[in-house]
């Protein structure tokens, strides 16, 4: 394609001191096309959304979307897919870990007719050993979990076809885990590859409990193997209870003196039997409140302000 609108969408929170030096890196590389730069300032409490509007001023290609309170990441970009008019859309952090250099690479396999270009990480020194190993646990166990293959060492830096856009707008669930709704698509996909870097200002906001919810997300949403699991728990569970009661009456006939009884194996197997039971609840709460989110029908965010849009 010789003509095209380019739409990059960047999610934001709290990012005030970020923008200018994205902006510094992002304009001069997506500058040669017609582009579009959207801010969606996820109910940031600084002066994040004062910082875009005032590049926004001078420049009307670049917008923002404002929430009234943070509704979270993967809804930011849910907006900012809806917003988008680009015939290819890229999402990108504010932070500078995921390098716009490369944006040149993923719109030459756009032009290819690769409808979902990845930014996979080739390297990333800059999280800690923690975050890598707790990462790669993750992937390991979605697509161990899951029916959809997701793929390993991406995040949500990535380029999509407005076919794709369009596609995902158009999906009516209330939840959203995005790297699974792309990947469930089935869309050709490419990667390119780069080395994350590190945050060029403030701290992460993902918390190790907000990891853990966006993982269960994940997890819940694109697979029904933790029911599975939690029925085979429960045939475990009476499988050995049977056994019990089975050793109970060998011994009672076959040893009465030796037999002693004891509040040892009486409390171990209501330990386990009980841990089964909060266990399997839990897991299916976890199903029952996607249902509750999924008939309520609420709005996914609430936008305070537009800029340019």
């Amino acid at each position: 394609m010789s003509t095209f609108l380019l739409s990059i969408i960047v999610p934001v929170y709290n990012e005030e001191n970020n923008i200018s030096p994205l902006l510094d890196r992002l304009i001069p590389i997506v500058d040669k096309y017609d582009y579009e730069v959207i801010f969606v300032s996820d109910g940031s409490t600084d002066k994040t959304a004062e910082s875009v509007n005032t590049y926004a001023k001078s420049n009307n290609k670049i917008k923002l979307v404002s929430f009234y309170r943070n509704f979270g990441h993967q809804m930011a970009l849910t907006c900012g897919y809806r917003y988008a008019k680009g015939d290819c859309v890229i999402t990108i952090d504010a932070d500078l870990q995921d390098p716009p250099e490369i944006i040149h690479e993923m719109i030459g396999k756009w032009k290819k007719g690769i409808k979902v270009v990845y930014a996979k990480r080739r390297a990333r020194e800059a999280d800690s050993f923690f975050k890598k190993k707790t990462a790669s646990l993750f992937y390991k166990l979605i697509n161990f979990l899951s029916e959809t293959p997701i793929p390993d060492e991406v995040g949500d830096f990535r380029l999509l076809d407005k076919e794709i856009v369009l596609f995902l707008n158009n999906l009516p669930e209330q939840s959203r885990f995005l790297r699974g709704l792309v990947a469930w698509g089935g869309y050709p996909a490419e990667y390119v590859y780069f080395k994350r870097e590190k945050r060029i200002n403030g701290e992460t906001h993902y918390t190790l409990s907000r990891m853990l919810n966006f993982a269960l997300e994940g997890i819940i949403s694109f697979s029904t193997k933790p029911l599975r699991l939690a029925s085979y728990m429960g045939f475990l569970s009476a499988g050995l209870g049977f056994l019990g009661i089975i050793y109970a009456i060998v011994g009672k006939f076959f040893h009465p003196v030796n037999w002693v009884t004891g509040w040892t194996a009486l409390f171990v197997g209501i330990m386990f039997v009980g841990g089964v039971q909060l266990l399997t609840i839990g897991i299916i709460g976890e199903y029952i409140s996607r249902i509750y989110i999924e008939i309520q029908k609420r709005p996914q965010y609430l936008i305070k302000e537009l800029t340019n849009l």
